[in-house]
């Protein structure tokens, strides 16, 4: 009873601390672990002892997976070199700067800095979307942050294996070996998730009950996380790509009432899962500190010489990357906020703290690994002073930048995308007037709508849909004009997808007037 309790107070201690972040404009998972840290610190507050296994098999699959379904396509494939680059060859590099430093400044083996660097080398999916939300990036960058995130976990984890294999056999680095493990977790991983997004996808075209598509979207980053973990490869790419798979065809797979459903759910899980989690960061720090022989007592130190570390190595690598992007791209001069912007939003949060849980306690030769808590102090401390320092900076650092998108810009291509909505649909009325098969008063109820949205664009669909007839309508002609502003809204939803496909918009927009159309949709149908 007393771990319910405290699971409870949890959600509710996050609940509120997120709801007041969101009202007061400043990023969730920030102050999150602010507020778990105060807590912690309180007298008589309980140790929290996180569990791995509540971290990687609970909590981490349906948050990779609603970062990545959330990932559009088309800017994916457009950044998907980069991408490559940084989710290979800056987590090598990362891990091997932190390690170095480590084995220079802490009390740690060079196998277990070994291990520090392999954990702390990749960024988190899960805060860099929860922060990347609030932040209106072009979208390319912002898919660039999100895609290096979701997909580096893979490289990292296999450096964690190989050098948690190291630090408990004292052995020797075998790289030859930790190539074939990387092809594996990674391959395997793709091949095992692209595999449960094609059965989830047969299934839920053939669904059409709301319950169970709902039941379904809830098991399916389960099942992609389990099935790849025991078949040996990696779960969290296994997780991704269901999720980038899924996302890129999810308008096609149901309704717009399942769709606004799933969305409502969905929405709901990864809110409270986001902030139990953040505050869990915070509040585990002092109970593993605690653990700390004297001879760590200078671990703060240590942590910022080690987030010092990954934020200069990734500066180091991310600037002449950069340059390279945006040469190839005809630009005349180089942009140096575009790589200072990318740099900050490298934070660290729940992918590291799962990699630190997970190494083992015991040497092979039966006695304590040696180093352990301090790697995951440092781990946890570096995860609070990235969400923390870079979280609450993030957003000054881009709106000093310029990069990112004036809000009037966003209004602007919206108010074009519903004033070509309203056009279409005008004319595909037009055609329906000429058959001379639908009542005049049908005709005008429907004109008048869409006429009053082409005047005011940036009112929601929904204000103007419903507008009253002049009294002479009947059961039958309402009938009729729902049935017929259906069949608009298809229309529309067919126009929208051309103009997301032809670059007219972004997927920001997208998927905003999607669920405009989706909410007009379920009003006429529960009509």
């Amino acid at each position: 009873m007393r771990s319910v309790g405290t699971v409870l107070a949890l959600v509710v201690l996050a609940t509120v601390v997120a709801t007041f972040a969101r009202r007061w404009r400043i990023p969730a998972p920030s102050l999150l672990v602010v507020a778990g840290l105060a807590v912690a610190l309180l007298p008589g507050t309980p140790a929290i002892q996180v569990s791995p296994e509540i971290i990687g098999l609970v909590v981490l699959p349906p948050l990779l997976y609603a970062s990545a379904e959330g990932m559009p396509w088309r800017e994916l494939r457009a950044v998907w070199k980069p991408v490559g680059v940084l989710a290979v060859g800056l987590v090598l590099a990362s891990a091997a700067a932190v390690a170095a430093v480590a084995a220079v400044v802490t009390p740690l083996s060079w196998q277990m800095a070994l291990v520090l660097g392999a954990v702390l080398a990749s960024t988190d999916p899960v805060a860099v979307t929860a922060l990347g939300r609030r932040l209106a990036l072009p979208p390319r960058i912002q898919v660039l942050v999100q895609a290096e995130s979701l997909f580096n976990d893979a490289t990292s984890l296999v450096l964690v294996r190989v050098a948690a294999g190291i630090a408990v056999a004292s052995a020797a680095a075998d790289w030859g070996s930790a190539g074939g493990e990387f092809l594996l977790l990674a391959g395997g991983g793709t091949v095992i998730g692209a595999a449960v997004a094609v059965v989830i996808a047969l299934i839920r075209r053939r669904t059409e009950d709301p319950v169970l598509e709902t039941v379904i979207a809830l098991v399916t980053p389960y099942a992609a996380y389990l099935l790849a973990e025991i078949a040996h490869t990696s779960g969290v790419t296994s997780c991704v790509v269901a999720g980038v798979v899924l996302g890129g065809h999810g308008d096609r797979l149901t309704d717009a009432r399942i769709r606004l459903q799933l969305h409502a759910v969905y929405g709901t899980v990864v809110f409270l899962l986001e902030s139990v989690v953040f505050s869990l960061i915070g509040l585990a720090l002092p109970s593993q500190v605690e653990a700390l022989a004297d001879r760590d007592r200078y671990w703060p130190l240590y942590a910022l010489a080690v987030a010092g570390t990954l934020v200069a190595v990734r500066l180091l690598w991310l600037a002449p990357l950069s340059a390279v992007v945006q040469r190839k791209g005809g630009a005349g001069k180089v942009n140096w906020r575009v790589p200072a912007v990318l740099t900050w939003a490298g934070t660290r949060g729940v992918m590291p703290l799962a990699a630190a849980l997970s190494i083992p306690e015991i040497m092979k030769d039966g006695s304590p690994l040696a180093g352990r808590p301090l790697v995951l102090v440092l781990t946890t401390s570096v995860v609070v002073v990235t969400l923390v320092g870079q979280g609450f900076t993030l957003a000054p650092v881009v709106r000093a930048s310029g990069i990112a998108l004036e809000p009037a810009h966003t209004a602007r291509e919206e108010a074009a995308a519903r004033s070509r909505l309203a056009h279409v649909g005008l004319a595909r009325l037009e055609e329906l007037a000429e058959l001379e098969v639908v009542p005049d008063v049908v005709l005008d109820r429907l004109r008048r709508g869409l006429t009053a949205r082409l005047e005011d664009a940036r009112d929601r669909l929904t204000d103007s849909a419903g507008d009253g007839a002049d009294g002479t309508s009947t059961d039958s002609a309402d009938r009729v004009y729902r049935q017929l502003r259906r069949d608009l809204i298809v229309v529309e939803t067919g126009e929208l997808q051309h103009l997301y496909d032809t670059h007219a918009i972004s997927d920001v927009t997208r998927r905003r007037l999607q669920r405009a159309l989706d909410l007009e949709e379920a009003r006429l149908t529960d009509a």
